[in-house]
């Protein structure tokens, strides 16, 4: 787990070795740059598998260059097919062999996470792993091309910081900016599943992965023993591995399994004392005990949320809507400070097992879509309007529109029409979607609404939502995140489940209630879920801070002023909290980059 960064064109060393400098967080176990003419290659590294110094990157072989930050779990397995002669046991080794092996086709092979950079002569790839669990950003211009782990590393480049509007409008629809844009304009990330290509100045985006097209080979394995295989494979590494742990079935599952390989396994729970509802200490307490794992909670107060406010949203580089991200960044800093590097995360399961509620709900609401006669209903949908998203909803269904856009999905296009001093197209956020429903439609699962809704959210509502959290967040205390639940094989497999099978007749992820039976009592796997959540609204209104919000909007214009005040105004009493917390974030990055 690391940071990669380069320049293939002109450079000034000083510079780029500052811009550099600011991911040092990501890798602080050594730092390897090459300076060549027309190109400045380094690495930063945190030093997981094999952390000796022949293992440093960046690695070099026959005029080859890789920097790679992640993990590859098959690196072992596959280094016996290649012909190959190994010098250490590092998986960045196996990149660079594979590669001369394959060529740009090496990708197929691993099975992990990755961010990979690779110069051949004048050539440069750009990797991105299959579910975007690493980033990575590229700024091309008339000179050459910069990539990076973290947009900060690419910022000192550009001559004037402006806002794209096209990352704003997405991230008012779906929490995070789509790909391939951010809020810089200028910079762009690289989509899951995608590998960019540049040469004498012109970059190409190519797709090598796509859940949707692939070909599926019947296995052997149970989902028991899928999510066994996975977990296994993410408990390789050179130093002590820890998980955390909710009061769900997903941490559960992933602590049960991963203690048969870490008899010691430490465990991590956030808790409120101010605030018991958002509290899953007690459950995870009753977890842990049950399991037979050493559970350490942290409590955290306002004073601890309001004072990692800035420190999260620097390490985010953008913005992105998830209060989670708060308590997050202070659950990993008391990991660090136990002395940790890795931790096991359990997100995905929802996306796959079909685990959130709201799931049904949208599948009740698509057969809305066949009534008859329902030309005036679109009508009165159309010439009305109601604050509540689902009003949106039925003039989406009513008009033939896309109903389903994501479990992120926040602001609608009616509520950012009212909300912001400009237009906003009718049904526009579906231009955002429009590649990957494409996709899906020309797939052999176009007729399964419940597919459509797990391939969207593991594309954005994951890839660009909680999984940019997971590893900025990590990352900031040089600690790296392993997602057993978005292993590629284990995420094909349930993909062959149809919606009758993963939802079940009642309740919540009946696939993996019955595979984990031998792992968690009934209790355990009958919970309720709770999700990580936070009193974020009720800090950010009693530290007073909320205002931040009206501040900006009063220097920039941006928003309505009484539409946003009727926002704030329901988020004091509890609702569009989530809305308004987007706005808040929106607000703290234009003040602290634009004015």
């Amino acid at each position: 787990m690391c940071a990669i960064f380069g320049i293939l064109g002109e450079y000034t060393p000083s510079q780029a070795r500052h811009a550099l400098s600011r991911m040092a967080h990501r890798g602080p176990d050594f730092c390897g740059i090459v300076e060549e003419e027309q190109l400045f290659f380094a690495h930063y590294r945190l030093s997981i598998l094999d952390r000796g110094t022949r293992a440093h990157q960046p690695l070099r072989h026959q005029g080859v260059y890789v920097s790679f930050n992640g993990e590859i779990y098959n690196h072992q397995e596959l280094r016996k097919s290649l012909p190959y002669a190994f010098e250490t046991q590092s998986d960045a080794e196996t990149v660079l062999a594979a590669y001369l092996h394959y060529g740009i086709d090496f990708v197929r092979y691993l099975r992990g996470m990755f961010a990979i950079a690779i110069v051949e002569g004048t050539r440069l790839y750009l990797v991105r792993d299959r579910f975007g669990k690493k980033p990575l950003y590229y700024y091309h211009h008339a000179k050459g091309v910069h990539f990076a782990s973290e947009i900060k590393a690419l910022t000192p480049f550009l001559k004037q910081t402006r806002m794209n509007h096209d990352a704003l409008l997405s991230y008012l629809s779906f929490l995070a900016p789509s790909p391939p844009h951010t809020f810089y304009t200028g910079i762009e990330k690289l989509e899951s599943g995608c590998y960019a290509v540049y040469e004498q100045g012109d970059l190409q985006i190519h797709r090598y992965y796509d859940l949707v097209h692939e070909t599926r080979v019947p296995g052997n394995n149970t989902i028991e023993q899928s999510i066994r295989e996975s977990i296994a494979l993410r408990m390789c590494a050179d130093v002590p591995i820890a998980a955390l742990l909710s009061g769900g079935i997903d941490s559960a599952v992933i602590a049960a399994i991963a203690r048969e390989t870490e008899p010691n396994l430490r465990t991590f729970t956030i808790g409120y004392k101010e605030y018991r509802n958002y509290d899953e200490r007690e459950h995870a307490a009753y977890t842990a005990n049950y399991l037979g794992v050493n559970n350490c909670s942290l409590e955290v107060n306002q004073n601890d949320f309001m004072r990692a406010v800035p420190y999260v949203f620097e390490s985010m580089d953008e913005p992105l809507n998830d209060p989670a991200a708060i308590p997050l960044y202070l659950l990993f800093e008391k990991i660090k400070a136990e002395g940790y590097k890795v931790v096991l995360s359990g997100e995905g399961s929802d996306e796959i097992f079909l685990g959130y509620r709201h799931y049904r709900e949208y599948i009740a609401l698509e057969s809305l879509a066949n009534l008859h006669n329902k030309k005036w209903l679109e009508r009165y949908f159309r010439s009305h309007f109601s604050m509540n998203r689902e009003w949106e909803w039925y003039k989406r269904l009513f008009s033939e529109q896309l109903l389903f856009r994501t479990s992120g999905e926040k602001f609608t296009d009616l509520q950012q029409n009212k909300l912001l001093r400009r237009n906003v197209r009718d049904n526009h956020s579906y231009s955002y979607l429009q590649l990957y429903r494409e996709r899906f439609l020309a797939s052999e699962y176009a007729d399964d609404p419940t597919r459509w809704y797990s391939y969207i959210d593991l594309k954005l509502f994951q890839a660009e939502h909680f999984l940019m959290k997971l590893d900025k967040i990590s990352m900031a205390h040089s600690i790296e995140a392993r997602t057993p639940f978005l292993d590629h094989a284990l995420v094909e497999q349930l993909f062959t489940y149809g919606a009758e099978e993963r939802l079940g007749a009642e309740g919540t992820k009946p696939l993996l209630k019955t595979a984990t039976q031998a792992y968690l009592n009934d209790v355990i796997r009958q919970r309720k879920k709770k999700g990580f959540s936070a009193p974020y609204m009720e800090y950010l209104c009693a530290s007073g801070e909320i205002t931040l919000i009206t501040e900006v909007n009063n220097q920039t214009g941006l928003f309505q002023s009484d539409v946003l005040q009727k926002y704030i105004q329901m988020a004091r009493k509890g609702r569009f909290k989530h809305h308004v917390w987007g706005l808040y974030v929106l607000s703290h990055w234009i003040k602290r980059t634009l004015l």
